[in-house]
């Protein structure tokens, strides 16, 4: 990877390929058939204003959100239907509150998936929020199993003269197998819940408003589902968006391209097979084993010795070492987390660093409206 202007450039570093980015939300619409009303993308990924601008652009107008800041970022971004799809407890419920009267062309839904969650916001009052049944399709995180307790959950919503009833949430989370015949298996299990829980609704005559489903290693099952129901269903993919190189390496046939880079350099040769790079654990996600949080494509055969806060050791054969000073390109194993560890991105095009940043604006929880 060759890029201009990249040696005054601080590292480590963020970048982020707008060509590349582009290319992720056409492949995006495309995998919808064009129809981005069936699209809920989500900002965990970039938390970035600039990237909810360019979904704008392309009409899609539904966000989701793991976090109220991203919440707020969405909302100021001009982003009309905003979902948190995480429970809002304890003060979380007021902030939210708070956001949708500081934004009222913004219309702000949450997910509910027990008895404190609705009386949280029940509490609210008049509060105009809309609000989901976060069902529990496999992933035992947050969600509700399907059953008579989230029915009575549902009919508590459609009886609160407050809260509006939106629909279903139901995140596959737990379904990441890079075959992709186990991964259609898995789905299937997975949707069997679901749709045995809308029948069953059905048979009630409770409407269900709206769906909102899956994540990114199913999100071209879930759009296949959703173009084919009369429901109104949307899908929520995230890391599409960027793509990283877990993702490449498990899931390549969905045709997405890794658009967020991070520039280190060489500082040190700790040894006569080693070289130190300026790349911690406080730049690029630790969560994954020492192998598996950066891929490192233009460098030659090396191992992973050991990585720390702020620097990451690599062994590679003799004579094949890069000098000290040698800029490297990575691409992040988990591009989600790795993008909140930094305050910008630097932005590439046309194969040269530009002087132009866009904020991780949402990457601070402190609400900003």
């Amino acid at each position: 990877m060759q890029v201009r202007g990249i040696e005054s450039l601080a590292s480590p570093s963020l970048l982020f390929d707008e060509e590349a980015i582009l290319w992720n939300l056409d492949r995006m619409v495309e995998i919808v058939h064009g129809d981005t009303s069936r699209l809920r993308p989500h900002a965990k990924t970039h938390k970035c204003a600039e990237i909810l601008a360019l979904q704008l652009e392309r009409g899609i107008t539904r966000s989701k959100c793991a976090t109220l800041s991203e919440c707020a970022l969405a909302a100021r971004t001009g982003v009309p239907d905003v979902l948190l799809s995480f429970p809002a407890i304890g003060p979380a419920a007021k902030q939210l509150f708070e956001l949708s009267q500081a934004f009222p062309e913004t219309q702000f839904s949450t997910l509910i998936d027990s008895e404190e969650g609705y009386i949280g916001l029940e509490e609210l009052g008049e509060s105009g929020l809309s609000v989901y049944l976060d069902l529990d399709v496999g992933m035992s995180r947050t969600g509700i199993p399907p059953g008579e307790k989230a029915i009575t959950l549902i009919q508590r919503i459609l009886d609160s003269p407050h809260l509006n009833w939106a629909g279903i949430h139901a995140y596959d989370g737990h379904i990441h197998e890079a075959d992709l015949g186990e991964r259609h298996r898995a789905f299937e299990e997975s949707m069997a819940a679901l749709f045995r829980f809308l029948e069953d609704l059905d048979a009630r005559q409770i409407v269900v408003p709206n769906l909102v489903s899956g994540g990114s290693p199913t999100f071209a099952m879930h759009a296949e589902l959703a173009l084919a129901s009369d429901r109104s269903w949307e899908c929520s993919p995230g890391t599409p968006l960027l793509w990283d190189a877990g993702y490449e390496d498990h899931y390549p046939e969905l045709g997405f391209r890794p658009a967020a880079f991070l520039l280190t350099r060489v500082v040190s040769h700790p040894g006569e097979d080693l070289a130190c790079l300026d790349l911690g654990h406080k730049a690029v996600s630790g969560e994954n084993p020492i192998q598996n949080r950066v891929r490192f494509p233009d460098l030659s055969e090396h191992e992973f010795v050991s990585q720390s806060e702020e620097h990451l050791v690599l062994r590679f054969p003799f004579g094949m070492r890069p000098p000290i000073g040698m800029e490297i390109y990575g691409i992040p194993y988990h591009v989600c987390p790795t993008v909140a560890l930094h305050e910008e991105a630097h932005l590439l095009g046309e194969h040269r660093v530009s002087e132009v940043t866009w904020k991780i604006a949402a990457r601070n929880r402190k609400l900003d409206y």
